[in-house]
């Protein structure tokens, strides 16, 4: 059997288990949730192919893994129909290989007490960042080392900006230009799944508008992962310093990387 053939059984298999775990009330079917007829608590094929506005053939096709031709809009009809929570529509997609065309919308402008609690308990620098690489939480070390970027009287919280658009950032980070480049290409790795997000579209023009180093480093279409590793600083009062970058993503907000710098 071939990877696709797999991954096809594979998409079938977890939505014919999603669906007879869907009760006709969770549909807004309910009054079909006590009919005597109904031989399992779950919706039918039929039922959801309604619900979804295709055929039940094709539908029976996609449970039985028969068919490779989903389209996003489809398989997000799907997930609409079965009530799947965050995570199961994220591993619907993934099976699919699909990019999912509704973006859940994430309440980036909080963080949870939890998350800020570590952040402060760290005793070398450590952030947190969003999506669109806004820091939403950091602690004393980090203000203490980002004086032009995290304290209370910078321009913007964002990191992007920080390292494009202000002349603390260059006299900061050591190798500048080749830092900077290679956040760039950072970053569109990182968001590379919400290129059409209007956010990120305003944020590429602006940047683009105010460093012609951004502006190049962004029509290279050059991506790397954002993997850490050594970090050098020329901080102004206490002169050159050295770490090591270890990133973290926070399980429950996929949308939050948990950025901490450890001595060297």
């Amino acid at each position: 059997m071939s990877n696709d053939d797999t991954r096809r059984r594979a998409l079938g298999e977890f939505i014919k288990t999603q669906r007879q775990q869907t009760a006709p009330a969770q549909a807004g079917l309910s009054h079909l949730s006590h009919s005597s007829r109904r031989r399992t608590p779950g919706l039918r094929r039929e039922e959801v192919a309604q619900l979804c506005g295709i055929s039940v053939t094709w539908y029976t096709w996609i449970e039985q893994g028969r068919t490779d031709s989903i389209s996003p809009q489809a398989l997000s009809r799907i997930a609409e129909a079965l009530h799947l929570p965050r995570a199961k529509r994220a591993y619907l997609f993934e099976l699919a290989e699909k990019k999912d065309p509704v973006h859940q919308v994430l309440q980036t402008e909080s963080v949870a007490q939890e998350i800020l609690d570590v952040v402060r308990s760290i005793r070398e620098p450590a952030y947190v960042l969003d999506r669109y690489w806004n820091a939403l939480a950091s602690n004393g070390p980090a203000r203490s080392l980002f004086t032009g970027w995290l304290s209370a009287k910078s321009e913007s919280s964002n990191l992007l900006y920080f390292t494009f658009c202000t002349a603390a950032s260059q006299q900061l980070i050591t190798d500048w230009e080749q830092r900077a480049q290679r956040l760039v290409a950072e970053f569109r790795a990182d968001c590379g799944q919400y290129l059409d997000d209007p956010q990120i579209q305003e944020m590429v023009e602006q940047l683009s508008a105010r460093s012609s180093l951004f502006k190049r480093a962004w029509h290279l279409q050059d991506v790397v992962e954002r993997e850490g590793g050594p970090r050098l600083f020329h901080h102004p009062l206490r002169g050159q310093l050295r770490y090591t970058q270890v990133n973290f993503r926070v399980a429950n907000r996929p949308d939050l990387k948990l950025i901490t710098l450890m001595p060297a």
